[in-house]
């Protein structure tokens, strides 16, 4: 975190240097399927999220949510598969570094 203009730096730096990488290596066509890969995956981690709401802490009704998430894995399902395998490495790489830092950096504490 950038301190001084409150913003994670790091982060933004990482981010743009692989849309930078990717810009520059990868056909437009396959940039915008992982790009929709990772909206939708965002959309529907979103939706379940909601599903999960208690019935006093929701807006709408829980069907909508439903509905909502299977839209988003029907889309998913409807991308190039080379943008649906491409998606699900990344996220799963994301899940390990998540895991491999939490367990480095938060050892379990009796």
């Amino acid at each position: 975190m950038n301190e001084r203009r409150r913003v994670p730096l790091r982060a933004e730096l990482t981010v743009g240097v692989i849309v930078a990488i990717t810009v520059a290596f990868v056909e437009v066509r396959g940039a915008i399927g992982f790009s929709s890969f990772a909206v939708l995956g965002y959309y529907a981690v979103a939706n379940a999220a909601a599903w999960t709401l208690p019935k006093h802490a929701r807006r709408w009704p829980r069907a909508l949510s439903a509905a909502g998430f299977i839209g988003c894995v029907a889309l998913v399902a409807s991308l190039p598969l080379e943008s649906i395998i491409g998606g699900c490495a990344l996220a799963i790489a994301g899940v390990v570094a998540y895991w491999t830092t939490k367990a480095v950096t938060m050892p379990n504490i009796p």
